[in-house]
């Protein structure tokens, strides 16, 4: 393979990510997690994210916040919100994550695509840290688009199965992004924020409806913003068997709603980058398949 874009950056071959096992029992374990590597390497090449510069970090978070995180001075409460205990490898992943975010979204105002194997923290509010989010990756890259003036109209699409509280939070009051979110009704966070537009489905949606919704709400409401740049947080647990989410989308249909977001971006010349964000399926095949599915829509719209 000679060229070197499309391209693919991760943060999974890092030192952060091959310490000890997964935080959560949730989380893809390590046979599986190389599997997902293997199979993207063979579609694209794939590159070791970079590690954020805490300056980009600061634009959207408190930097008193920060620097308690980074001496690890958490509570036991800040812990429980997070979902895991803290140590150094936590902060490590976050910069890396969001380095890998931001990396991406530097290819897709140069190539139009940009592809971040991880990431899509959404969770993170400015000063706190919630459901496996320190750092908001998603925000951090959109707010370094902003100030440095490469592009005046941002959306957030994000079709993580739960809501991007803090991501909705850190940017109610910024007319420049259009925060979307499809997700689970009565799936965390309980307390929601309000988005732009906010698509709440309910217990056992399947295919139909979803892509249903996709194509008779969100896709108007895109097409009235007119977006000058994107990011698609392209969730896996949607999926049918997610421990962490309730829909019931099949890997067919997840395919078509990603065949829908590239093809979209494609059609109208919207640089995108796309995240991976959740996914924690019961059956880590069927996700790992998924993922790549993910890889492969966007080849599709953009080779």
């Amino acid at each position: 393979m000679t060229s070197t874009f499309p391209r693919a950056w991760t943060a999974f071959r890092r030192a952060a990510y091959q310490a000890g096992p997964p935080p959560r029992r949730q989380f893809l374990p390590r046979e599986f997690l190389e599997a997902l590597l293997v199979g993207a390497a063979a579609r694209l090449p794939l590159l070791d994210a970079p590690r954020l510069d805490w300056v980009d970090a600061e634009r959207v978070h408190d930097p008193a916040y920060l620097a308690r995180w980074r001496r690890g001075e958490v509570t036991r409460a800040e812990e429980r919100a997070l979902g895991f205990p803290w140590n150094p490898a936590v902060v490590e992943r976050g910069l890396l994550s969001s380095g890998a975010t931001l990396a991406a979204t530097r290819d897709a105002l140069a190539h139009g695509l940009g592809i971040n194997l991880g990431g899509g923290t959404h969770h993170a509010y400015r000063d706190r840290a919630e459901g496996f989010s320190f750092l908001n990756d998603v925000v951090i890259s959109t707010r370094w688009l902003l100030d440095q003036g490469h592009a005046r109209r941002v959306l957030i699409l994000d079709l993580d199965v739960h809501q991007g509280n803090g991501t909705a939070a850190l940017l109610q009051d910024e007319a420049r992004v259009f925060t979307v979110s499809v997700h689970g009704a009565n799936n965390y966070p309980f307390q929601k924020e309000r988005s732009g537009l906010d698509l709440a489905l309910p217990d056992g949606t399947g295919d139909e409806v979803y892509l249903a919704e996709l194509d008779e709400v969100i896709a108007p409401a895109v097409a009235d913003f007119r977006p000058d740049f994107a990011f698609y947080l392209a969730g896996a647990d949607v999926l049918e068997g997610d421990q962490l989410g309730r829909l019931a989308l099949t890997p067919e249909g997840v395919r078509l709603r990603d065949d829908r977001v590239f093809r979209w971006a494609a059609r109208a010349g919207t640089p995108l980058v796309t995240v991976m964000a959740g996914g924690y399926n019961r059956d880590p095949q069927k996700l790992i398949e998924t993922r790549l599915g993910t890889l492969d829509a966007a080849l599709a719209a953009f080779g």
